[in-house]
């Protein structure tokens, strides 16, 4: 046995190997150390006494995606040694083999998958102008390659958020590879036949069952004398891909039917660091899904529509007819809105038809997973009637593609019972009357259980035994019991088997023959509904295609009535989207924020951007009063139009993009060795190399990593080109008043700032953005608000007087001599900081005590001349 082990260990050295020992799964040598400190299990040892003992650690096998899980997430990849044969039938040692290799992005199991998360497996192809990179969702079928530059490659990786990525071996210098492996990414090497170019094409075409790929929109292998065949390296990438699925699936991938091109022009562009800072669907802080977009506008009730939003909102559209269609269907969903939550209700109960046929498509489906499918098909009907009749075409639409599938609903509720065993081997999933040899071994074996019972009760009527009783184990087999005091009542014929402490056990003859009967029935019929199970699961696998446009039809009504409903309750309307540049936002509401803030705590704000309104808002103003807020929400208004969704705004006309970019916040890169200004100017000269016209651009303090003179002359430099050189929508928050006056030479550069209420000495933020410029920054009262000591606070309020004092004049005196105010020393008590409160002045206490109304002017004026004296030092 041990020798098998090592044999498929050598196999697959770079795998945990789980080995199929009876009811139990086996780890032994550096495998067993390793799940012993990830699952905690106890580690032991086989052949404890030998001089080598055998580290050894296992659990029971209904434990299996359990422990699965613990080192999927822990980055490890297992592999699954099961027995492949009866052990009852084995001749020697039972027959083992490696059935399904479980990496991270391979997973179809739903106990290892997040219902509402894709799961996915990327491949890359490094090439020096452009990249290949295919990406496949096992668990539901999506399979899709693409060749695109080096900085797209990262920006999509980073908004398919694979699980696992394939690269080629060997190339570590590569500086593509070297990225990919410093990234947060789960990386599989693959040998460099797998990216061969004829391999691939060849394996493709295999497995569609195809004689080219122009049919799938993918230029044909080319072949020149003299050369290597070539193709173009996103279809080599799949090819290497699915070389893998099958190495490590180790069975038929049926619902892989097809291979998407990926076209980036047809979709707004969201560079790694835009996405990052719009958290479109993590928080950049925590890398949490609350708090982001996703998150306050999920109204989905399926898995499916759950992950069909994540896609719609990673990857909005570009073109204003199928932005129009989203919006028209969920106009008229939002009209009936009762028939819409009816419609939610329905798909709510239905199960996740993507997940269950990708399982019938690599034969791992089990019968409850095809009675989940068809009590899901039998929801078909209700949804196909409540969309009857509907103007919107992609609605009416919906409704076409939605097949019944009459024939599987038949074919699956005919062979298995409404409740079918969790496992296939119990017996009694294939419903009676569906095949006369299963019945008749079922009523042998059931007939013999009767015999059994109607035997013991004649045996003890023939010997006067009253406990006698039929019992069985798996080594004796069927046997009669008597106690031990009885046993000299035991007729001749019996035989005995078997002597226990108060017991005798015996067979007779008879009992045996039944029992091989009964037995051999049992384990026929076994047999018999795991190869009637297989041939409904390969007929419903042939449908795995049909199943999935259907499934996809149904995530995509159910995210279009999410939307109805979020409407609904958050008071969104519909954009009106065009292709003019601009934006036209009015009452206009951060969708985060407004679901976060108590009801009416946050401010509305109005955007207006091109023709008249400039094309470049400047907005200035203090900290902590909402400029970044601001600009964000004009972006995340964009993309929510962009996927066909209303928006929080009283009204808003969206013109649409072609790329946003956001230059929000700033974050050290240290492990890259780039410091935060660094990371900034790199963001900043990617806007500005990539931008067009219809690009949208928002920009939080560009320049505030350096020195104030460095930091104003780039972002008046960077405002400039934006204005001359790309002519695109920019909202650029900036603390920098100074650039306020590009309005004056500038066009298309208005000033808006944050309106401030100054009330005695304290300041109060409205949050409201309206036009004109700011003249004040109040940091020292946002200091005052993030709890800055009072001394502090006044030493800067003297500076930034002595400062504002001597800006034309400048700072320095005679001889270099600083003309800013002395501080005074540490040692002085008013200087000095304390944990605790600081003792009252008794100057206090004496103004308290004055009577205003009975002092004249000139009273007054000498009772404060001699508190002044008394100040003095």
């Amino acid at each position: 046995m041990m020798q098998r082990y090592l044999e498929v260990k050598d196999q697959h050295p770079a795998a945990i190997l789980f080995f199929r020992m009876g009811d139990f799964y086996e780890l032994f040598y550096d495998d067993a150390k390793v799940a012993a400190r990830i699952l905690g299990l106890t580690l032991t040892s086989r052949d404890k006494n030998s001089e080598n003992p055998v580290p050894m650690a296992g659990f029971p096998y209904h434990a299996l995606s359990g422990y699965l899980q613990k080192l999927i997430r822990a980055g490890h990849r297992v592999a699954i040694c099961e027995q492949v044969e009866d052990p009852k039938a084995a001749k020697g040692m039972v027959k083992r083999e490696v059935t399904q290799i479980v990496t991270p992005g391979t997973l179809t199991d739903d106990s290892l998958l997040d219902p509402r998360e894709t799961n996915i497996l990327a491949c890359v192809l490094p090439g020096k102008a452009a990249c290949g990179l295919a990406w496949l969702e096992l668990s539901t079928g999506r399979f899709t390659c693409a060749t695109l530059g080096i900085a797209a490659l990262h920006d999509e990786l980073a908004r398919l958020g694979p699980a696992e990525i394939l690269i080629p071996e060997r190339q570590r210098d590569d500086p593509i590879i070297a990225r990919l492996r410093s990234g947060q990414w789960a990386v599989s090497e693959r040998p460099p036949w797998a990216y061969r170019p004829e391999e691939a094409h060849r394996l493709l075409l295999e497995q569609f069952g195809v004689a080219t790929l122009e049919g799938f929109g993918f230029a044909e292998l080319s072949k020149t004398a003299g050369s290597s065949p070539t193709i173009e390296p996103g279809v080599v990438a799949a090819g290497a891909l699915l070389e893998y699925v099958r190495e490590t699936q180790k069975t038929q991938l049926v619902h892989l039917s097809r291979l998407e091109p990926y076209e980036p022009a047809h979709h707004l562009l969201i560079d790694e660091a835009t996405r990052r800072s719009l958290e479109l669907t993590r928080t950049l802080r925590s890398n949490q899904r609350e708090g982001s977009l996703l998150w306050a506008i999920d109204q989905t009730v399926t898995p499916m529509g759950a992950r069909l939003l994540m896609e719609w909102l990673s990857n909005p559209l570009k073109e204003l007819a199928p932005i129009t269609a989203r919006l028209d269907a969920v106009s008229e969903l939002l009209t009936d809105l009762r028939a819409t939550q009816s419609l939610q209700e329905i798909l709510k109960s239905s199960y996740d038809i993507q997940r269950l046929s990708a399982r019938v498509g690599t034969g791992r489906a089990s019968p409850r997973d095809l009675v989940s499918l068809t009590k899901t098909l039998a929801l078909l009907p209700q949804i196909k009637a409540r969309l009857a009749g509907r103007r919107s075409p992609l609605l009416a639409q919906l409704e076409a593609t939605i097949e019944l599938h009459q024939d599987l609903r038949q074919a699956i509720e005919s062979a298995l019972v409404e409740e079918p065993p969790l496992n296939l081997t119990e017996g009694g999933a294939i419903r009676p009357g569906f095949n006369a040899q299963l019945d008749e071994w079922r009523d042998l074996a059931k007939g013999g259980k009767e015999w059994m019972a109607s035997y013991q009760a004649e045996e003890v009527r023939r010997t006067g035994i009253p406990n006698l009783k039929v019992g069985y184990n798996r080594v004796f087999g069927f046997y009669l019991e008597c106690s031990a005091s009885q046993s000299d009542k035991v007729p001749p014929e019996y035989i005995r088997k078997q002597t226990l402490k108060n017991y005798e056990r015996y067979i007779t003859p008879a009992l045996k023959e039944y029992e091989e009967k009964v037995l051999r029935a049992e384990s026929q019929s076994i047999a018999l509904e795991q190869e009637l199970f297989a041939a409904l699961r390969q007929h419903v696998a042939q449908a795995a295609v049909r199943l999935r446009t259907t499934a996809e039809a149904m995530a995509v009504l159910d995210v279009l009535g999410g939307f109805a409903v979020l409407a609904n309750r958050r008071q969104y309307v519909r954009p009106e989207a065009t292709a003019e540049p601009l934006l036209e936002i009015r009452h206009g509401r951060h969708p985060v924020l407004d679901q976060l803030l108590p009801a009416g705590g946050f401010v509305p704000n109005d955007v207006r951007l091109g023709g008249a309104s400039g094309m470049i808002q400047l907005i200035t103003g203090p900290n902590m009063a909402g400029k970044s807020t601001y600009i964000r929400q004009a972006a995340l208004l964009t993309v929510l139009t962009q996927i066909g969704s209303f928006v929080p705004a009283a009204s808003a006309k969206i013109g649409l993009a072609d790329r946003i970019f956001a230059r929000v916040g700033a974050s050290d890169e240290l492990g890259r060795g780039q410091s935060t200004f660094m990371v900034e100017m790199t963001e900043t000269a990617r806007i500005l190399n990539s931008a067009t016209a219809s690009s949208l651009v928002i920009l939080d303090e560009i320049g505030r990593g350096t020195s104030t003179y460095d930091g104003i002359s780039l972002a008046w430099a960077i405002t400039e080109f934006l204005h001359d050189a790309v002519g695109c929508r920019t909202l650029f928050a900036t603390h920098y008043h100074e650039l306020t006056q590009l309005s004056t030479s500038l066009k298309s550069v208005m000033n808006w700032n944050v309106a401030v209420r100054e009330q005695n000495d304290d300041v109060v933020f409205l949050h409201q953005i309206v036009p004109g410029a700011a003249d004040k920054s109040y940091g020292i009262h946002v200091g005052r608000l993030a709890g800055l000591p009072g001394v502090v606070l006044d030493r800067a309020r003297v500076i930034l007087k002595a400062l504002e004092t001597e800006q034309t004049e400048g700072l320095s005196g005679e001889q270099g001599k600083s003309r800013l105010p002395a501080r005074k020393t540490r040692r002085s008590r008013e200087q000095q900081l304390t944990l605790f409160e600081l003792a009252e002045h008794p100057i206090l206490e004496k103004i308290r005590q004055l009577d205003l109304k009975d002092l004249s002017p000139e009273a007054a004026w000498e009772e404060l001349a001699r508190l002044r004296n008394e100040l003095a030092p």
